[in-house]
């Protein structure tokens, strides 16, 4: 079968899409639930996972690399839950991360920013004006955060396969359009794009262990082999740390080897700036 992800800003009716396709398909609909997978899996606090997930980044995360930590665990979870199949998820991420996945039908769900703004003065009991500036604030926090960890725009349309407006077609004809193609069979599985997809998860999963240690890593697989690259900190120059973190990972995901790019970086030996002064 298919997944289907759903882009959308504030107040676009994505969520409504969502659910509303979701039960015509039969399909599980996720968003905020991967958030807490990740949470308990990874034991960290919510309130902070959705900040690195929705704020744009802070020069406090460039140097900390905080961001890069909670988006590998989010896609650690994300990735995971994705390979189950027949899910429309809605949220962020979703249209990124699933990029060069065969049957991933990517969606961008966009409304008029005056519909939108009346929509949050209803729900927030703010003035116009008020709800324009958060509206706005919201759409660039998006943009900034898809390029700062991307590379990419949110509101790129080569990033999906479809954008529809709804306030045109309404919920009604969107669902409807969209389970048109869901079951036209274009965005079915195939052994190969499942394969894909279930090595993009196991990767992720790999970063997601060796993250704190090394938030820049990177990780690759060939022929059940895992190899690591980009490593800072224990993971570069301690021995002792790669054995224990290849063991944990050939024991966790029952890989047949894991090799280093670059050997260990042995530490300079103390120096002492007094060696060659006299005290006589």
């Amino acid at each position: 079968m298919a997944i289907v992800t759903i882009s959308r800003g504030s107040y676009s009716r994505g969520k409504e899409v969502a659910e509303a396709l979701a039960e015509k398909l039969g399909y599980q609909c996720v968003s905020r639930d991967i958030l807490l997978e990740a949470c308990d899996e990874f034991s960290i606090p919510e309130f902070r996972l959705i900040k690195a997930l929705h704020d744009a980044p802070s020069v406090l995360d460039r140097f900390s690399h905080g961001r890069e930590r909670y988006m590998s665990y989010f896609r650690a979870a994300f990735l995971n839950h994705m390979v189950r199949d027949n899910i429309v998820y809605h949220g962020l991420s979703g249209h990124f991360l699933l990029q060069g996945i065969q049957h991933v039908l990517k969606v961008r769900i966009i409304a008029n920013m005056e519909d939108r703004i009346k929509e949050e003065m209803k729900r927030e009991n703010s003035s116009e004006e008020e709800a324009r500036y958060l509206l706005k604030k919201d759409d660039d926090e998006r943009r900034k955060w898809g390029l700062s960890l991307y590379g990419k725009d949110t509101w790129n349309c080569s990033l999906y396969d479809l954008v529809l407006n709804i306030d045109i077609l309404k919920v009604g004809k969107v669902v409807d359009i969209l389970q048109d193609v869901v079951k036209s069979g274009l965005y079915d599985a195939t052994p190969e794009s499942s394969e894909i997809l279930k090595k993009q998860a196991l990767l992720a999963s790999i970063h997601a262990m060796i993250v704190n240690d090394s938030p820049r890593a990177t990780v690759s697989l060939n022929d059940g082999v895992a190899t690591l690259g980009n490593l800072e900190g224990r993971m570069q120059n301690d021995k002792d740390v790669r054995e224990k973190t290849a063991k944990r990972i050939i024991d966790n995901y029952h890989l047949k080897d894991v090799i280093f790019a670059k050997a260990t970086t042995p530490k300079r030996d103390h120096i002492n700036p007094f060696y060659n002064l006299d005290y006589k």
